[in-house]
């Protein structure tokens, strides 16, 4: 039988202890097998690589001379060990204890049903970074090179935030820091730590229904009155929503609204979780953009420019959108972004340039003409069809690489399994 066996700093309880007690072989890192008693003549196997460590743990298994125990942090089943070992085919027993995100928020005093809880341990940083631009309450797991000084490099100047700092929790160097994210950037911390990101006056939330990060919007394409603009230089929503629907937004990306005029594109990017900048060179504009994002609930961060220079300032994106620029502003947006570019004409022919823009920086372009006829009243209680100005969407994605060749299903090792008792007739 493997157990995992979570550890929080506290002593193990009973049924922990027990199946420590009877081990053959004992599996963790150097810090919970020293904190821990390991019974004598039980094998130890230090979890530097986690590959290594599950590969003698299935020889431990296929020999089946004793019982395994493994020693994880907090709740081996968040993030943790036990995805690991099912993915291996096995079927451990879990007794888990106190998680370290629910460790960090009760230090900080915080609920913690309404946080996004992120994961920077062996995975890209940026993605993290986005969700804490875009999120106003949000847990990081780090991991070194991925810590409290990245994260506030990442995210200082443009997006004030407060870190709570949680190293050690539960064990004998706990330490708990606030600082801003200048400061995380100053010092050392020690591993292992989990980060609270913090929008000061957003920190406690609305009481919902599902935890982590709300539900999408419940709508989207707003109607163009949703938004303030100046002489209807707004992008129409039949238009928005085939560009959002090329763009795809979601928690962990970075989009561009680039010419963003009113802003629409980036805000209902926003809403999708998404962290959005719109990317306008008009001071008057800007201040309608935020104005919109105030009234939308949203965050946007609004940089006030000329494309492209202005670009080299701002973070990767995932996805662009172009409502203002020629095939220059185009071409450098289509340099930077990571899955695609959605440009809006007016003109048939820009569509070509455009087209050429965006091949030479290798993605695949295609475009479709977008009209929409309206229904508009007229008096006597009938309607005509109003049309709207047609609108030339461009648009190129990255080619993604292949997908990886399926893995097989694991092998579901033998269990001994009760008898059933005869029912009674």
């Amino acid at each position: 039988m493997i157990t995992v066996v979570g550890y929080d700093g506290s002593p193990l309880p009973a049924p922990a202890s027990e199946r420590l007690a009877r081990a053959r072989l004992v599996v963790g890192g150097a810090r919970h097998l020293a904190a821990v008693r390991v019974p004598p003549g039980a094998r130890t196997v230090v979890m530097g690589g986690v590959g290594a460590a599950l590969d003698e743990i299935d020889k431990e298994v296929d020999k089946a001379s004793g019982d395994v125990v493994v020693l994880a942090s907090g709740d081996p089943g968040f993030f943790g060990i036990v995805r690991a070992l099912r993915e291996r085919g096995h079927e451990p027993h879990v007794l888990p204890a106190l998680s370290s995100v629910a460790q960090a928020f009760a230090r900080a005093g915080l609920p913690w049903d309404d946080a996004l809880v992120v994961s920077a341990h062996g995975r890209d940083l940026r993605r993290a970074v986005n969700a804490c631009r875009a999120h106003p309450k949000v847990a990081v797991l780090t991991a070194p090179g991925a810590g409290p000084a990245e994260l506030g490099r990442a995210l200082f100047p443009q997006h004030p935030r407060t870190f709570v700092v949680c190293e050690d929790l539960g064990g004998p160097s706990e330490r708990v820091v606030r600082c801003r994210p200048a400061e995380a950037t100053t010092r050392p911390w020690r591993d292992p730590n989990v980060v609270l990101v913090l929008d000061s006056g957003r920190s406690v939330g609305e009481r919902g229904w599902i935890a982590g990060a709300r539900p999408g919007p419940s709508s989207w394409a707003l109607p163009e009155e949703a938004f303030e603009h100046r002489n209807s230089v707004v992008t129409k929503a039949e238009v928005r929503a085939f560009a959002l629907a090329r763009l795809g937004p979601r928690i962990g990306d970075m989009v561009w609204d680039i010419g963003a005029g009113s802003g629409s594109v980036a805000i209902e990017c926003a809403r999708f979780g998404a962290a959005a900048v719109a990317v306008e060179r008009d001071p008057e504009s800007c201040d309608r953009i935020r104005a919109n994002v105030r009234a939308h609930g949203v965050r946007v961060a609004v940089s006030r420019g000329e494309a492209p220079a202005i670009l080299d300032h701002l973070p990767d994106p995932d996805a662009v959108f172009v409502g203002g620029g020629g095939p220059e502003v185009v071409r450098a947006c289509a340099a930077r972004a990571l899955r695609s570019v959605v440009v809006a004409l007016a003109s048939v022919e820009r569509v070509r340039p455009t087209l050429d823009a965006l091949t030479a920086e290798g993605l695949t372009a295609q475009a479709v003409q977008l009209q929409a006829s309206r229904l508009s009243p007229l008096p006597g209680d009938v309607h005509r069809l109003a049309a709207t100005n047609p609108v030339f969407v461009v648009w190129g994605d990255r080619d993604a690489a292949p997908p990886p060749a399926p893995r097989p299903e694991p092998a579901r090792r033998p269990q001994t399994l009760a008898e059933l008792p005869e029912a009674d007739h």
